[in-house]
């Protein structure tokens, strides 16, 4: 027998109703209605039509059949996905409305199929992997204030975030552009009243006449970056050709990267490199008079600036950064 190709028309209504459905049912505002869809779109895959939602139900019939992080982390885990993130540490097993929307997601498929409408589960799964992603994309990064940990521990445990958020989200520069705007509101509150610091969208060029690094501040031209390249070092030297001193912020592998690269092309001892963590954690004590209070304010202080600059010159509201519950 001859399986027909659904045309691509097909497809583009079945991907509308999926979004359509997903909508009316609330399917993507939060991570239990999300683990539903993905298990049961995966469970559905093997069974004839129609589909009994009965069946889908644990024995005692208070749970989702299958429903938990296991199986929701082994499906955008597989390699197509590529997703390690945990969802939900319950894997909405224990969500209330996980049984309601199994049955309105069966229906939904069962009513398609009765329809004659084209239903393919395979690219539907690529259709609740792109709401995962989007979910995840969509929250704040957040800060968790630990009056035990250092100042570079808080520095980095948001830059991990990012690190998670960019291996899930292909293609965006969460790390490059957190760090940026970290550095730009480190200084901002470093500068105080006493000079205007002109901050731009990571993606903005710094090639644009009379910018010469991410950030001008004096005589100097501070370049931020999450590895630094043969490009960055030719930037380095044009602005020692007019008279500028380069800053170079990046992670600690990118130190001895620059290092490298500067000392290949003799420049070295006319750059100076410094490490992101601890760039965004020095002054905090000073400006916080080394009292934990002070600390505390500092940084949130920092954080403050970031959120602002965020609004004002980056399109993604998710970028921002809240406080933890509690702390």
């Amino acid at each position: 027998m001859k399986i027909s190709t659904p045309t691509a028309e097909a497809e583009a209504e079945w991907q509308k109703s999926l979004a359509d459905f997903a909508k009316a049912n609330s399917f993507t505002s939060s991570k239990g209605p999300l683990c539903v869809a993905l298990v049961i779109n995966e469970t559905v895959k093997t069974l004839k039509h129609p589909i009994d939602p009965n069946s889908l139900l644990t024995d005692q019939g208070g749970q989702v059949l299958g429903l938990g992080r296991g199986a929701v982390q082994a499906i955008l885990g597989r390699e197509r996905h590529g997703i390690t993130r945990v969802l939900a540490e319950e894997g909405g097993r224990t969500s209330r409305g996980s049984i309601a929307r199994m049955r309105a997601y069966v229906e939904f498929i069962n009513g398609r199929r009765d329809a004659g409408h084209h239903v393919d589960l395979e690219s539907a799964e690529y259709f609740w992997v792109q709401k995962v992603r989007d979910f995840f994309a969509g929250k704040p990064f957040v800060l968790k204030l630990d009056t035990s940990w250092s100042v570079r521990a808080a520095v980095r445990q948001l830059l991990g975030q990012a690190f998670n958020r960019q291996k899930d989200s292909s293609g965006t520069r969460y790390v490059g552009t957190m760090m940026q705007h970290l550095v730009g509101a480190k200084l901002t509150v470093c500068l105080g009243d006493t000079e205007t610091l002109q901050h731009n969208s990571a993606n903005a060029s710094d090639q644009r006449p009379g910018r010469h690094g991410d950030f001008d501040i004096g005589d100097v031209a501070v370049h931020v970056t999450t590895s630094p390249s043969e490009a960055l070092i030719q930037k380095c030297q044009e602005n020692l050709a007019h008279s500028k001193r380069p800053l170079i912020i990046t992670l600690p592998r990118g130190v001895t990267m620059a290092e490298g690269l500067l000392d290949n092309a003799a420049i070295s001892d006319r750059v100076d490199v410094i490490e992101f963590e601890q760039f965004v954690a020095t002054n905090v004590f000073e400006i916080g008079q080394f009292r934990a209070e002070g600390r505390t304010e500092t940084i949130l202080r920092i954080i403050d600036t970031y959120n602002e600059i965020i609004e004002e010159h980056e399109s993604d509201p998710s970028l921002r950064i809240e406080q933890a519950k509690g702390k």
